[in-house]
């Protein structure tokens, strides 16, 4: 069972897809975001291909887990994908995802100039990354039956 994680951007979304046995997060591709219908149709044209069971999903929370606007936001983009790609949706709250993205990158030497479009691209894939990580941990990305839930 594969899922695949989701950074959401104004401007580019980060893809992270997780391996066949759903353990470990690996950055995939980083999408330029026109407008969130071809977005959505896009990330599920990808999960198609990859035989994607769940799609997850950060959510920008604040500090004291409160969701303000751009919460809201993703949330919407969410329903819209989740609707477009017929697949189970699970969000996971993210804080710092980037930063702590472009610190990886930093660390394992990939560190581009200041404002290069490849690393930028880089580091949202890795954020989705980050992202699907937490979700794997903690069991969250799970197709719903494997979770006892209904689909």
């Amino acid at each position: 069972m594969r899922a695949l994680g989701i950074d959401f951007g104004e401007r580019r979304i980060g893809l992270a897809i997780s391996d066949p046995d759903g353990r470990f997060a690996l950055p995939l591709a980083t999408l330029e975001r026109g407008t969130d219908r071809r977005a959505a149709y896009a990330i599920a044209d990808i999960a198609r291909r990859e035989g994607v069971a769940v799609l997850v999903l950060g959510e920008p929370l604040g500090d004291g887990g409160e969701a303000g606007a751009a919460a809201l936001r993703v949330r919407r983009f969410g329903e819209r994908l989740r609707r477009a790609a017929r697949l189970p949706l699970v969000t996971v709250g993210e804080a710092s995802t980037t930063c702590e993205a472009a610190a990886r990158l930093a660390e394992a030497g990939l560190d581009e100039a200041r404002y290069s479009p490849r690393r930028d691209a880089r580091r949202d894939a890795v954020a989705a990354q980050v992202i699907l990580q937490e979700a794997l941990d903690r069991g969250m990305a799970a197709a719903p039956e494997d979770r006892g839930e209904p689909r």
